[in-house]
């Protein structure tokens, strides 16, 4: 595999597998799926980013192309089941007394994964990943006003959804 121009492919990888994996993850909700999705991405760029002019855009490159390949996934499995990630719950440790304070995040997360996904992927990229209205734009391929209408909508479908699990303390 090849360096493209100053930036070693080694480098990006270190750089960017968390991230990119992450966000894979917030998406597909499924680790082997993310994993695969990330990798693909990788093995894109040691193909063709040779061909990415402004090196500045490697980080939005390298989303984009993520986003774009769980798009080609989707469309294509559209047509047979998948498995749900409550099959495997049993498999999951379990959580211990002293986690507690990490619940409020769990429910945000999960609460995450029950917004339609066209909202999510903007909340993902603007709240998770830092990345500013252009740059989700550009992920997304989406103008600028979209991304700031379903970061909004995306917004208010998650306060619905915590307000409703909401309990009172006894």
């Amino acid at each position: 595999m090849s360096n493209n121009g100053d930036l070693n492919f080694n480098d990006l990888v270190s750089k960017y597998y968390q991230p990119l994996y992450r966000f894979a993850y917030s998406l597909a909700r499924n680790a082997e799926e993310a994993a695969d999705l990330t990798q693909q991405t990788f093995l894109i760029w040691a193909k063709k980013g040779s061909m990415l002019k402004d090196k500045t855009k490697v980080k939005s490159w390298l989303f984009t192309t993520l986003y774009r390949e769980f798009l080609g996934l989707r469309r294509k499995s559209s047509r047979f089941p998948h498995i749900n990630a409550e099959a495997i719950e049993h498999e999951l440790p379990s959580i211990s007394p002293n986690v507690a304070s990490k619940l409020d995040s769990k429910r945000a997360l999960e609460a995450l994964n029950e917004i339609d996904e066209t909202f999510r992927a903007p909340l993902v990229l603007f709240y998770m990943k830092d990345l500013a209205y252009k740059e989700i734009a550009e992920i997304l391929d989406i103008p600028i006003g979209t991304v700031m209408s379903r970061l909004s909508r995306g917004k208010a479908q998650l306060k619905k959804i915590l307000s409703k699990t909401k309990s009172p303390i006894t």
